[in-house]
């Protein structure tokens, strides 16, 4: 994928499938009839890692990396994540709110060059029922990221047996590889 090609995406869906050992992704272009098209990037994230990792390919060969995001502590409930591209350089960062995310989960998003970004999840009766009934931890939920009160990206999952997601993104600046890697962070550090 040129990163031309990839910065030009203003939506992408992600589909998780389901294995035993592993959570994996798959980012997909959205087609002129709103359909997924072809796949831009695979993931994949052991689960019950210590020091979280997660690199993210260019398809599910998983042969030619695209970016990563790590962290930089050990099971920090607060941690922050770098992203960075295939070859190492930084992209930005992300990191979680703790404080905020006691009632609703709120992300920062760090990217040089741009204001700050928050996304928090929209719904706050949505957010308080997923926090106190872990047996609705498939509830559909939408985040909403945002720098001086403009939209900057959206993820939305959607209902169903495996988890969807819509990404939105109507901020030409920001840079996809980053929201690409803090929509496959919302699925897999969520539960954290």
């Amino acid at each position: 994928m040129q990163p031309d090609v990839l910065q030009g995406q203003q939506q992408f869906h992600i589909r998780q499938r389901i294995r035993l050992m592993v959570n994996q992704y798959e980012v997909h272009a959205v087609g002129p009839d709103g359909g997924e098209a072809g796949l831009l990037a695979f993931a994949q994230q052991k689960r019950l890692a210590f020091k979280e990792q997660v690199t993210i390919y260019t398809d599910d060969t998983k042969q030619q990396p695209l970016l990563g995001f790590k962290a930089r502590q050990r099971l920090d409930l607060a941690a922050t994540y770098d992203v960075t591209d295939a070859a190492g350089n930084p992209i930005g960062l992300f990191r979680k709110d703790f404080g905020q995310s006691l009632l609703r989960s709120t992300w920062h998003v760090e990217q040089p060059g741009l204001p700050a970004v928050v996304g928090q999840e929209r719904s706050m009766p949505v957010a308080i029922l997923r926090r106190f009934v872990d047996s609705l931890s498939w509830l559909p939920y939408h985040f909403d990221f945002v720098a001086n009160g403009q939209p900057v990206f959206s993820v939305i999952k959607k209902w169903g047996l495996r988890d969807r997601y819509v990404v939105e993104i109507p901020n030409p600046q920001i840079d996809r590889r980053l929201v690409i890697a803090m929509s496959i962070a919302l699925d897999a550090l969520q539960g954290r």
